[in-house]
């Protein structure tokens, strides 16, 4: 399965992606997330392993997204609860590409291929209250803050985005 953009490939996580992935967490990059990262590529093949279960049993997807035009590694989107009516949505990018519409791009793509594969009611888009970049790309598709949680590192906003439908 690959879903693709004007800029980017994404395509279920493999292990081949894991040393990228590896070199591009960092606490920068985690600090609007609710885990910290990895701190050996061992420990990171513990969590990378666990995706692997979970999509073989069809209840999250991680999807490694990549450049067009050299294959470089760019980040992830993840579809997690996918069996239920309200899956959520999660998204890292690696920290240079930050800033470029990425990230509103590659949810797109994941929430065209989840409407049309899932059984959607809505997607929820947990986001930390302070990460202005991720609201502004749930509200890009009609999210709308339904709950507030509090986390260990950040209290957060709840978005319930519509699938969209063909």
């Amino acid at each position: 399965m690959h879903l693709s953009t004007q800029r980017t490939i994404l395509r279920p996580f493999a292990p081949g992606d894991a040393p990228d992935i590896f070199a591009c967490m960092s606490p920068a990059i985690t600090r609007f997330m609710a885990w910290e990262p990895p701190s050996t590529p061992g420990d990171f093949e513990k969590v990378w392993r666990a995706w692997l279960d979970a999509a073989r049993d069809g209840t999250e997807f991680h999807f490694v997204a990549r450049s067009c035009n050299d294959n470089r590694f760019l980040g992830i989107v993840g579809v997690h609860a996918a069996r239920s009516d309200t899956p959520e949505l999660g998204i890292w990018l690696r920290s240079d590409v930050h800033g470029k519409g990425l990230g509103r791009e590659l949810i797109g793509a994941v929430i065209g291929w989840a409407s049309g594969s899932l059984p959607v009611r809505h997607f929820e888009y947990p986001v930390a209250e302070e990460n202005v970049a991720s609201r502004r790309i749930a509200e890009t598709y009609g999210g709308e803050v339904r709950a507030r949680r509090s986390d260990p590192k950040y209290q957060s906003v709840v978005y319930h985005i519509p699938p969209r439908r063909t």
